[in-house]
């Protein structure tokens, strides 16, 4: 029981809710992509479900799609008509014994574009939500700019052993321009031990300088650690390079497709340092991991809270675009190989790859979930009660 108090004390109420709140947005946009690309290409539309189980409010729309909110806020789905079960599967044999008149209202006789595009539209949405969001924040709220000028070097840090002097402006770091201060900072903090080039100007002088940022423990407000990039500089704040700076709707937007880009790129980069062992696998996390951080969050204010959730929709929507049977990714995968070979891969092996990703998903999550729970101390606890 002292357990299941202290995961509860970590992850009560407090936690709970705002988690909800990100993840129900996120997923409803998710299947809100399915549901509105496959109204378009002419697929009928079952349930559209927010949640899971006993729905606790539901209604029917004019074309018949039952929306139904689950008690269990953990996810949710769209089914379309000739569908086995809320996973999208299709009985190819149940199918042929569909009438003729209402096979052109399932997606599995649709054109495989049709498929395609009704299957990608889910993770698509994600990334327009996000990109919405992020440009909502910067053309409404705008954002504090500092420009990107040395104002203090640490000494014995990378940045004094790399050879940066106060008054450096920086111009670009490995080749992508730098015009904030923030920009050197985002980019130092994912890049420990990785030599980066850095062009700067001294004095009217172009230099470009090799710096390694070194890998540092750092803990923050709410006593998270994180193994970040650490270069040992402090920005120049004088009232003439901090600016408050609100952007037109267009370059919000551009803005918006920036950042969500950088997710991206970020994310294939620290998968690619796990694979090659360069990169810690204990720094991925799971559902309780999201729970926290989006308490944690909610406490710096509606704001934050909504930015983490632009972040979380990238994020969720580039993991579905993994081609991992089961994903939405994996959907694409064996429509590009009908695409490739003229038929569909054969219901057996469609099914084989089902399996094995639902276990590479099971395990995954397993994982993670480990991870958070080791992050929250919980094994050590259990230890104690024994000990």
């Amino acid at each position: 029981m002292e357990i299941i108090s202290n995961l509860y004390s970590a992850l009560g109420l407090s936690y709970i809710v705002p988690f909800l709140f990100v993840l129900t947005i996120v997923v409803f946009f998710h299947e809100l992509g399915h549901f509105y690309a496959a109204r378009r290409c002419g697929v009928r539309v079952e349930v559209f479900s927010v949640g899971f189980g006993r729905a606790i409010a539901s209604w029917y729309d004019k074309h018949g799609t039952h929306w139904k909110i689950g008690w269990l806020p953990l996810g949710g789905y769209v089914k379309f008509f000739g569908d086995e079960n809320e996973a999208s599967a299709s009985n190819p044999e149940a199918m042929e014994k569909l009438d003729e008149d209402v096979r052109g209202d399932t997606l599995f006789y649709k054109p495989l574009w049709q498929r395609a595009i009704v299957v990608a539209a889910g993770p698509v949405a994600n990334f327009i939500l996000a990109i919405i969001i992020f440009a909502s924040l910067y053309s409404i709220l705008g954002q504090r700019v500092t420009d990107p000028v040395v104002g203090l070097v640490v000494e014995e840090s990378a940045a004094e052993r790399g050879g940066l002097q106060i008054g450096d402006l920086i111009l670009a770091i490995d080749g992508s321009d730098i015009s904030t201060f923030s920009q050197v900072r985002r980019t130092v903090t994912v890049n420990a031990n990785v030599m980066l080039e850095f062009a700067i100007d001294r004095g009217g002088e172009i230099l470009k300088l090799d710096i390694t940022p070194e890998r540092v423990l750092e803990t923050d407000r709410f006593g998270n650690e994180y193994n970040l990039g650490h270069l040992g500089i402090a920005v120049n704040a004088t009232e003439e390079s901090i600016r408050h700076v609100r952007y037109n709707p267009i370059t919000a937007i551009w803005m918006g497709v920036e950042e969500s880009y950088f997710i991206v790129e970020q994310t294939f980069i620290v998968l690619g340092r796990i694979i090659m062992g360069r990169e810690s696998a204990e720094s991925l996390g799971g559902p309780i991991r999201i729970a926290q951080l989006s308490g944690q969050t909610a406490t710096l204010g509606l704001v934050a809270l909504i930015n983490l959730t632009a972040v979380l929709s990238v994020s969720i929507g580039l993991i579905n675009l993994f081609p991992i049977p089961m994903l939405d990714g994996g959907h694409l995968v064996f429509y590009a190989y009908e695409g490739l070979f003229g038929k569909p891969m054969s219901a057996k092996a469609q099914d084989i790859g089902m399996r094995i990703g639902l276990s590479m998903v099971l395990m995954l999550f397993v994982f993670v979930t480990w991870n958070d729970l080791s992050r929250l101390n919980v094994f050590d606890r259990i230890t104690g009660l024994f000990g």
